[in-house]
């Protein structure tokens, strides 16, 4: 089934945007998040804390593989990944915009006890960033999804760059790291997209290969996850039946979830 999901989840492009400067771009200092997985005694703890009818449906995973970086495109263009291209048994959970902020998504979190990658946008999380920063200390990284979460397809590079950099630089003063990676509103961009977040001083963009919704996983392709694969999830009501929608469709496909950072250089 092709995936569809509401709201961010609209479906990608690629086309050759207007010529137009690319002043560049001094980004702020970047810093390294932590990876420490959360102790198991917080771990215990969250579980403990849980229902039941979450807390028995929270796969075990083996320990991630040492990450093999991909190789970016070289010139004026940030690279551009709906997978990971990767043999190894591993997947990627992406959590995109903020709105909804389900009080059960952190003990989840840290209960599950894997790497998650947040792309949130400004305008979402601007009433409490707090929230995501404790989401943080349970494995989450922090990346950039724009300040208002336009279709930026089209959109004069002046435009781009604001809301691209303009998120990354909001979300640094937030949570003091700067982002490095991106994901456009919808998945949708172009050539200008990709340019302006390479000089707004991020690596690489993303789209994805599943989604999920209402507890449901939607494929790209197939009725699995395969390796390197990219999954998108929301911050929406339904989160805690979504993220184990995740979960246990990637423990069945005998995969481990991995943190994205790790695998771009």
């Amino acid at each position: 089934m092709l995936a569809v999901a509401a709201g961010c989840s609209a479906a990608g492009g690629s086309s050759s945007a207007p010529a137009s400067p690319s002043p560049s771009y001094e980004a702020p200092p970047v810093t390294t998040p932590s990876t420490a997985a959360p102790a198991t005694d917080t771990r215990q703890a969250a579980l403990a804390a849980l229902p039941p009818a979450l807390r028995n449906r929270i796969p075990q995973f083996p320990p991630a593989p040492a990450p093999t970086k991909v190789t970016l495109p070289a010139g004026n263009a940030a690279g551009w990944f709906s997978r990971v291209p990767t043999d190894q048994k591993i997947a990627f959970i992406t959590i995109d915009d903020g709105w909804v902020k389900h009080p059960q998504a952190l003990r989840l979190l840290q209960a599950a006890n894997v790497p998650t990658t947040l792309f949130l946008e400004v305008n979402a999380i601007k009433d409490n960033p707090a929230y995501f920063k404790a989401l943080e200390s349970a494995g989450a990284t922090i990346e950039d999804h724009t300040i208002s979460h336009p279709n930026l397809k089209g959109k004069s590079y002046a435009f781009q760059k604001s809301e691209i950099c303009g998120g990354a630089d909001r979300l640094a003063a937030y949570y003091g790291r700067r982002p490095v990676l991106f994901r456009p509103p919808g998945g949708t961009h172009d050539a200008t997209t990709l340019r302006v977040v390479k000089d707004c001083g991020m690596k690489a963009a993303f789209y994805w290969k599943e989604t999920t919704d209402h507890g449901v996983v939607f494929y790209q392709e197939g009725k699995t996850v395969k390796p390197g694969d990219i999954i998108l999830m929301h911050f929406r009501p339904r989160f805690p039946d979504d993220f184990l929608a995740v979960l246990n469709a990637i423990h069945k496909a005998g995969l481990t979830p991995a943190r994205l950072e790790d695998y771009i250089p």
